[in-house]
């Protein structure tokens, strides 16, 4: 008897974990009419937010016309899921080589009030074609319902606090239409397949 209650509790705890970790791509995999999917999907990173790179450019809805781009949501004090997500794409970008030179990456912060444009600089400059963007709260928080992302402060314990963000990394077309989402720590071979061929039908 025992047991069984032992087995069922470990069950319920996999079952949260599980729950966890879908909540971040819920919006993208809910099912959904046709219709509304394409509508979801068409709007996705336009509005009206009003956000600088960390070298001083606007960036707003029109930021992603013009080349393909990679959008992700994170912040420089993030202790695991941001900094292997940057490596990762680092390492996407020098697998596809001069395929990936027009791709352009954005790391749009979730916490702006540490994230200054200097600090995002030194956190995202090492990757190639890498901008770090951020801008006043009132504007971060119009890009969060553009890009449909959650973010949450999260008060710690031993005072200060982190973020709970999604964790996905979007993939845009150069006429800045939403793509597809890479899961965190998506398979990296399968990543490479899929920006290959949108890269190369982009040349």
């Amino acid at each position: 008897m025992a047991n069984t209650a032992l087995r069922n509790f470990r069950l319920t705890l996999w079952v949260l974990v599980a729950v966890a970790g879908l909540s971040s791509t819920w919006l993208f995999l809910r099912p959904e009419p046709p219709a509304a999917q394409q509508v979801v999907t068409d709007s996705l990173g336009q509005g009206d937010y009003e956000l600088v790179t960390h070298d001083g450019q606007a960036f707003d809805q029109s930021s992603l016309v013009g080349q393909p781009s990679l959008v992700f949501f994170g912040f420089t004090h993030c202790p695991d899921v941001c900094p292997t997500t940057m490596g990762d794409i680092a390492m996407w970008v020098e697998e596809l080589g001069p395929l990936a030179e027009p791709l352009r990456v954005f790391m749009l912060t979730v916490d702006p009030e540490r994230d200054t444009p200097e600090v995002l600089a030194d956190y995202v400059g090492w990757i190639p074609g890498a901008q770090g963007v951020t801008g006043p709260p009132p504007e971060m928080r119009k890009a969060l319902a553009a890009f449909r992302i959650y973010a949450s402060r999260v008060e710690l314990d031993e005072g200060g606090y982190t973020m709970d963000h999604s964790a996905y990394v979007m993939l845009f077309d150069s006429q800045g239409r939403y793509d597809q989402i890479f899961s965190y720590q998506q398979d990296d071979e399968e990543v490479i397949a899929r920006l290959r061929t949108l890269l190369e039908a982009e040349t």
